[in-house]
């Protein structure tokens, strides 16, 4: 029966693998053996199982989930395209969490250093004049880790109501009406603007409180704003471009004239971890008198 099979310690020498981690995975379901010895337990394999075991081997080097493998690999039998596929997607996210910890590192680096000011030399901080704008809203208390699934949510669905109000009229944003951290919940306020104001009041009334939805005419406002990437927008190292921006404004002896928001410019699943996506702002006037 095992004449044309390889014992699991010649297999593991030609696949690469130890014996410890072949039983791992036939348990796990990523590499049985053909054959098991119901008297002794032993394992046994075909040759034609290296191939499989190898590119077990590798992905684990990637670092992969043993559940991704076992998907990567899966389809890799009968679809090489979508394996290749699989593995780019996961690559991907690979890129953009490292990316993301970059930034982070460098953002802690600056507080743990006490350096933290320096690190605002890295954002250009300019002005922009937006006019007069009439906004659907959908508000919500949310914290920090919840903050990014719930602005692609809530951008979404007013972006798909934003068609029966007349159209978009500029680009979205979200406004932080108080914090937004681990510990404190905003509350937060996703934001596009419409074209057709009676349209929006209708569709509105027509919401009730489902999504604690709104229609609000914000007036023409001048943005002190820093431009960053992807892989900053995470929370915490996002707080250095808002204290880049904040330092700006005490420099020029601004005042503040509305609470801070991001401003979404670009398409987020298209980017990548070090494209521009994003404005950090603050509305801004002179001060009194001046």
């Amino acid at each position: 029966m095992t004449d044309d099979l390889l014992a699991i310690g010649a297999f593991a020498a030609r696949s690469r693998l130890s014996p410890k981690a072949l039983r791992l995975y036939d348990r796990l379901g990523l590499l049985a053996p053909a054959y098991v010895d119901e008297t002794t337990g032993y394992r046994y394999y075909r040759a034609d199982q290296v191939e499989r075991a190898r590119t077990v081997a590798l992905l684990r080097r990637l670092d992969m989930p043993l559940t991704r493998i076992a998907e990567v690999v899966a389809a890799g039998e009968s679809d090489g395209v979508r394996a290749s596929a699989l593995l780019a997607g996961y690559w991907a996210g690979v890129e953009e969490r490292i990316a993301a910890q970059r930034t982070l590192a460098e953002y802690l680096r600056g507080r743990l250093s006490g350096r933290s000011s320096e690190m605002y030399g890295k954002f250009v901080v300019e002005t922009v004049d937006v006019p007069e704008q009439v906004l659907i809203t959908e508000k919500r208390h949310v914290l920090a880790e919840e903050l990014p699934a719930w602005i692609g949510a809530s951008l979404g669905r007013l972006e798909t109501a934003a068609r029966g109000c007349g159209g978009t009229t500029g680009v979205p944003f979200v406004v932080y009406h108080a914090e937004v951290s681990p510990e404190s919940d905003g509350p937060a306020e996703a934001c596009v603007p419409v074209a057709d104001e009676q349209a929006a009041r209708a569709w509105a009334g027509e919401q009730g409180r489902a999504w604690q939805t709104g229609v609000r005419v914000e007036p023409a406002r001048r943005l002190a704003y820093t431009r960053i990437t992807k892989a900053q927008v995470a929370h915490p190292q996002i707080l250095a471009a808002f204290e880049a921006v904040e330092a700006w404004v005490a420099a020029q002896g601004l005042q503040y004239a509305g609470p801070c928001r991001e401003v979404y410019f670009a398409d987020w699943d298209a980017a990548g971890p070090e494209d521009p996506v994003c404005d950090v702002a603050f509305p801004v006037q002179p001060p009194a008198g001046a």
